[in-house]
């Protein structure tokens, strides 16, 4: 079926841009390169459309198998009419065409069934008529001992049996239960008894109830979570008596019989034993698709933000993986990250042995010409810091705080074994903080995205859906800013637009036994790199020392005969075109304008002359926690301090103010309006200014502010709309865990 109109309509462009871009998905292409160089044929649509076109192309493409599916299946039984083949074919939507096939739908054997097997349905479909009758004369006549009807009431159950399978196959009346279940169902939760003190994490949810349409998807996720784990019992229906009254208005004929009364009975049968178990099931389904929609929105969101953090570049840095009993982990690296040197020191507690740790640090800053000191935020982070900045160093050295979570995952990791297989786990986690301060986004891809905190609910998402998403926020990022195709990793190389792992490795592994690429034309050489994967990653790989000038660019090789011309035209070669702006001034666009080749590709590549392979990342800008504020308890509310946003949710944003602990600046403190959405506000990574509101060290909660005058309004706690502390407890980051696990197995052994 042709579903471009559809599609451009749901998405507000027009048809051929969807049909076009449908076209370059089924040859190939990748959302990366159709958005960046296929831009004439998409008519500009971006990543974000492109993406949405794919996707809602497979959903429709999905329903139309199962149409197929279920046409032959009707059609087996010889039941395949005119008019329910039109309905199939035009229905819209998995939950109608599953409504209209439920009637031919191979069952299991039913009370129904069996009511068949006894030769009752003769008699459901007269009662069912609701005309008036002698209801038990009628009933008489269905008696049968070798049936197993032995009495008139059994006669009756049977028939209601197969009427109640009648109503609830009825897809009108199905459709409009559905939207009854979803606009007036509410969700309501309870402790299961005995179980308060083992569930007290759920307190929020031991008697909580609220309307299924406004629920918002953390609390959904909670809710499931503590009914998953055997705390909690959901339900999420409306009320019975309204819903039961609508299927009456739809089934009850205007009369007063028997006949009725008996329908009226299969109504209420249908409703409790077949109709809302199948409602609450497919609105639990819904619910839940909705909510790890936007669970994974924020996760990709806070991804894209972290991955495109600020790169310090290529500088050698001295990292600090900090420790108190087991010392610091402490290692050099080279420019391009390369390892170069390890050693522990202990200027803390227990062994306090500052003054040798103050003459190793000082002693390899000097003999690696160390130009900037990562240390991770963990357990013992602001203390090492405290240590590091008393030694005197001199001031071009930069001395900053890293996130290390996921840190211990990746050293542990299948990727950290092969990179470093001689080292131990804590080397290899201490030149992962070093190397993230370098260049986050290469470093980060080696990590289970899952495993960086950033996340929301991610364990309780539906996992397929939320791999798929990741990986385009990665693919997005990595090629959004481009990739160094010499000193690039496996991992790095591996969502590079048309590669994949079996590519990247062969790259690295091409790389190795021949030297450095000195062209992107070379990379055709590498094992089963065709002309496709070739056209499909060529422009986002950058190889800086290239005999072409243009491959250090992200312009397309398919457009290199073109800036030939366009030099040629103004007596220069490419080279000076890159370098002369008053070159690039004398070309006039519009004569190069092809059939192929329009206005928004030419001025793509007129913006990459003048600042060719430009990392697109913000300029990396040192920051410093508050002096003297390393604890939960020397904390005072009122204080303003520095912090730095780890992660933001649907209600708020974490913010890291040194304190190993984050605080939470609920969404309507994040500004001094009013916001729907936190990313109005803030990003991950971003540097802000706190206003410390509420300190509670026994439940580790920080409560902070952006406000400009945030205790204006003393009389509204901030609790009022805070979410419940399960919400709270659920985003702080699952890697963290899994870190602190690593950790201890780091210190102590399995």
């Amino acid at each position: 079926m042709n579903y471009e109109v559809k599609i451009a309509a749901e998405l507000q462009v027009k048809p051929l841009q969807v049909q076009a871009t449908i076209e370059l998905l089924d040859g190939g292409g990748t959302v990366p390169f159709i958005s960046r160089y296929r831009k004439e044929a998409t008519g500009e649509l971006d990543e974000v459309q492109v993406a949405a076109i794919r996707d809602r192309i497979e959903q429709l493409r999905e329903l139309d198998k199962r149409k197929e599916a279920i046409l032959k299946s009707i059609e087996e039984q010889g039941k395949l009419t005119p008019e329910l083949k039109k309905s199939i074919e035009l229905a819209e939507t998995m939950s109608k065409l599953e409504d209209i096939y439920l009637p031919y739908k191979p069952k299991r054997r039913t009370k129904a069934t069996i009511a068949r097997e006894k030769g009752l349905e003769p008699l459901a479909e007269r009662i069912f008529s609701q005309a008036s009758f002698n209801l038990e004369a009628e009933a008489e006549k269905y008696l049968d001992v070798e049936k197993d009807v032995k009495s008139i009431e059994e006669a009756l159950q049977g028939a209601r049996d197969i009427m109640a399978e009648w109503i609830n196959e009825n897809a009108g009346l199905r459709e409009k239960m559905r939207k009854v279940f979803l606009n007036e169902g509410v969700f309501t939760s309870k402790v299961i008894s005995g179980k308060e003190t083992e569930a007290i994490k759920y307190k929020d949810y031991f008697d909580w109830s609220e309307p299924v349409k406004t629920a918002p998807s953390h609390r959904v996720l909670a809710m499931r979570r503590g009914e998953k784990e055997l705390f909690l019992m959901l339900d999420s229906c409306p009320e019975e008596a309204s819903a039961v009254a609508l299927m009456e208005r739809e089934i009850l004929a205007d009369a007063a019989n028997t006949s009725v009364e008996q329908v009226r009975l299969a109504i209420k049968d249908c409703y409790k034993r077949l109709l809302k178990p199948s409602m609450e099931t497919e609105v639990r389904l819904l619910t839940k698709k909705k909510a790890d929609e936007e669970a994974i929105k924020v996760f990709t969101e806070n991804l894209r933000q972290l991955l495109l953090g600020a790169p310090l570049g290529q500088k050698s840095v001295m990292a600090i993986d900090p420790g108190f009993r087991t010392g610091c982990k402490l290692v050099c690296l080279g420019p391009q990250g390369q390892f170069l040197h390890y050693e522990a020191i202990y200027p803390h507690e227990p062994q306090k042995r500052v003054m040798e740790a103050g003459m190793a640090v000082k002693g390899l800053v000097e003999k690696f010409s160390i130009q900037a000191i990562a240390i991770g935020n963990g357990t013992a982070g602001r203390e090492t810091e405290t240590f590091v900045k008393s030694l005197g160093l001199p001031k071009s050295v930069i001395v900053t705080m890293v996130n290390e979570s996921g840190a211990s995952i990746y050293s542990a990791s299948d990727v950290a074994r092969e990179e470093f297989p001689d080292l131990d786990l804590t080397i290899r986690g201490a030149v992962s903080i070093g190397r993230r301060l370098m260049d986050p986004l290469a470093e980060l891809v080696k990590i289970d995205p899952k495993s960086i905190g950033v996340g929301q609910y991610q364990h309780d998402v539906d996992q397929n859906a939320l791999k798929n998403a990741l990986d385009d926020t990665v693919m997005s990022a990595v090629n959004g800013v481009g990739v160094e195709v010499n000193t690039a990793s496996k991992q790095l190389l591996t969502y590079v637009s048309g590669l994949g792992p079996v590519l990247a490795q062969n790259i690295v592994e091409f790389r190795t036994e021949n030297g450095p690429f000195t062209s992107r034309a070379q990379l055709k050489k590498v094992p089963r790199l065709g002309d496709k994967a070739f056209e499909q990653a060529a422009g986002f790989l950058r190889i800086s020392k290239a005999k072409h000038p243009l491959d250090s660019s992200a312009v397309h090789p398919e457009r290199y005969d073109l800036v030939a011309k366009m030099a040629k035209d103004v007596n220069a070669s490419v080279s000076d075109l890159m370098s002369s702006e008053e070159l690039r001034n004398k070309i006039i666009l519009k004569n190069y304008v092809s059939e192929t080749v329009g206005l928004p590709t030419l001025q793509d590549i007129l913006q990459e002359l003048a600042k060719p392979g430009r990392d697109p990342r913000e300029s990396f800008e040192v920051f410093a926690f508050e002096e003297g504020v390393n604890k939960m308890s020397d904390l005072k509310v009122g204080m303003k301090l520095p912090g730095i946003v780890t992660n933001i949710t649907a209600f708020g944003a974490f913010v890291d103010i040194g304190v190993h602990q984050d605080g939470l600046v609920h969404l309507s403190h994040l500004a001094d309006r009013y916001l729907k959405d936190p990313n109005e506000a803030v990003s991950v990574n971003q540097k802000v200014q706190v206003t410390v509101m509420e300190v509670d060290i026994p439940r580790k909660r920080i409560g902070l502010s952006m406000k400009s005058d945030p205790f204006a309004e003393r009389g509204k706690k901030m609790e009022k709309s805070a979410p419940p502390v399960e919400a709270q407890k659920a985003v702080e980051p699952e890697g963290s865990m899994a870190d602190k696990l690593a950790m201890l197995k780091k210190q102590f052994g399995k």
